[in-house]
């Protein structure tokens, strides 16, 4: 649990909402990501930054662009033998499935120092994740047997992937997608394809602020307490231009995602569904 609110952390020095000085919070970004969670600084950037032009974006946003999991009925009809039949219940597996994410999270960071070519300080940040890990491991079997330090390395795993995987499932999972070359201007692309989570200050510091979705896409380098102020600037906005506006609890958005994931999954069953009945379909 920690380690994930050490990664939300990283996540707004990135964005620069932490400091005013942009060396202090890159240096901010680099230790709580890097060596307090364990995720490369440099893998998620590029990431999230790509994330962050075109959110559910078709070829450009990396986050709806699984293996594992289709966010659209063309991905899910493409799929071949086990993970054919994984996609078919892939809303009701996606949360188990959330307790690998740590294990891939770590994995796609040794992967970025290994093969990454262009990296900027590729070594210099390499050096600082592995020191993490022996120092961690360190830890581990110097105060547990050998049996009970692994155990206690795979539960912190799991639960490290599964916090953060329901920290960013609410924010996307479920909102429109846009197709490819599809043109939509910026206010509509971050307004219509973000989620919104009410329940108050337990939620904000529970996701770590991301429960401002859409705001945090308009104003990516806000700091956290103003994006509760924006919120409902960016409310009456919506409502005066008519723009929709998306927010919900977070057991709903939760239940959201799964019912999306399981449809997505089952239209892939019958590739000569009838056109007309899909025409009068709810």
């Amino acid at each position: 649990m920690l380690f994930t609110q050490f990664a939300f952390l990283s996540h707004e020095a990135a964005h620069r909402q932490i400091f005013a000085s942009h060396t202090w919070n890159d240096r901010a970004a680099r230790y709580g990501g890097t060596f307090l969670a364990g995720i490369s600084y440099v893998w998620w950037m590029n990431k999230h930054t790509r994330h962050h032009a075109n959110p559910n974006t078709v070829g450009k946003d990396p986050d709806i662009s699984f293996e594992a999991i289709s966010f659209r009925p063309e991905d899910a009809a493409a799929k071949r033998g086990i993970m054919r039949v994984l996609v078919r219940v892939q809303g009701y597996a996606f949360f188990p499935m959330l307790l690998l994410e740590g294990a891939n999270l770590h994995w796609q960071s040794i992967r970025t120092y290994l093969t990454g070519t262009g990296i900027k300080g590729r070594w210099s940040e390499g050096s600082v994740f592995l020191a993490r890990f022996v120092l961690y491991f360190g830890v581990l079997l110097w105060s547990l047997p050998v049996g009970m330090a692994f155990a206690f390395l795979g539960v912190q795993l799991a639960v490290f992937g599964f916090y953060m995987g329901i920290a960013f499932a609410p924010n996307h999972k479920g909102m429109p997608i846009i197709e490819e070359g599809q043109k939509v201007d910026f206010f509509s692309r971050q307004v219509l394809t973000s989620r919104n989570i009410h329940g108050g200050r337990w939620v904000e510091h529970f996701m770590g602020g991301l429960n401002y979705q859409v705001e945090h896409h308009l104003f990516p380098n806000m700091a956290r307490p103003n994006l509760r102020a924006a919120r409902l600037v960016v409310q009456q906005f919506c409502a005066d231009h008519d723009v929709p506006y998306t927010e919900t609890s977070l057991v709903r958005s939760y239940a959201i995602v799964v019912q999306y994931l399981n449809r997505v999954g089952l239209a892939a069953r019958d590739p000569f569904a009838c056109p007309l009945v899909q025409q009068y379909r709810a």
